[in-house]
């Protein structure tokens, strides 16, 4: 049982806020834009980063690279509330953590590398745009994205079962704050069509799952055992 510094968690989920905002801001400046619906298939997945210009894809991929790793640092004050309660539990979310401090903010980063990639390739012939922005997304992204995933899904299965089995202070109905939570939300906002605003929010939905947990988190502290 670890005794809990009330104080930090809530710095930390504070700062987790604010780095959840850097993050999606990052993410919407990489997403801005509509897609040419005139075109078919990935010519038209592709066709909404056309409009993004290399200034924006390097801004997007700095504001990212620092707001994510922040981001993902802050999810230590929910390390911390679980090691109050089961180390055990405890010491396989931080796993899932460090994989995330390690590879989230460089798969942002290829993500970005990718949209340059294709406008670069756009400019010389955009009739290959898509076809090698396909090839590279396999030869690059793609390695660094199955890395990056089994840690992001491990805090986030790990941190539900927390919450659900009474292994942090809070209440079991807190298991809604969660990272995966950013999904559902950003599959409500795409309903409503093909604008630039829909986009570059969906762009963003692993930090708008980290937005609603800090904030969730941060606001039901009251009802917290500590």
């Amino acid at each position: 049982m670890e005794t809990l510094d009330k104080a930090r968690i809530t710095h930390l989920f504070k700062v987790g806020i604010l780095a959840s905002l850097l993050a999606l801001s990052a993410d919407m400046i990489l997403g801005w834009g509509v897609a040419d619906e005139s075109l078919t298939g990935l010519d038209q997945y592709f066709s909404r980063y056309l409009t993004v210009s290399d200034a924006r894809i390097v801004l997007s991929a700095v504001l990212g690279m620092i707001g994510i790793t922040v981001e993902c640092l802050c999810y230590f004050g929910i390390y911390r509330l679980i090691a109050s309660r089961s180390g055990k539990r405890a010491h396989a979310y931080r796993a899932g953590l460090i994989g995330m401090v390690a590879f989230g903010p460089f798969t942002h980063v290829v993500c970005c590398a990718s949209v340059y990639h294709l406008n670069a390739l756009n400019r010389l012939d955009p009739s290959k745009a898509a076809a090698g922005t396909v090839s590279f997304v396999l030869s690059f992204l793609l390695p660094v994205m199955a890395f990056f995933l089994p840690f992001f899904l491990t805090t986030a299965v790990v941190q539900f079962i927390a919450f659900i089995k009474d292994e942090t202070p809070y209440p079991k109905w807190c298991c809604v704050f969660s990272i995966l939570s950013g999904l559902p939300a950003v599959i409500l906002i795409k309903l409503i069509g093909n604008y630039p605003a829909v986009y570059a929010i969906s762009t963003g939905w692993i930090s708008i799952g980290s937005l609603i947990t800090f904030t969730g988190l941060l606001a039901s502290m009251k009802n917290a055992e500590m």
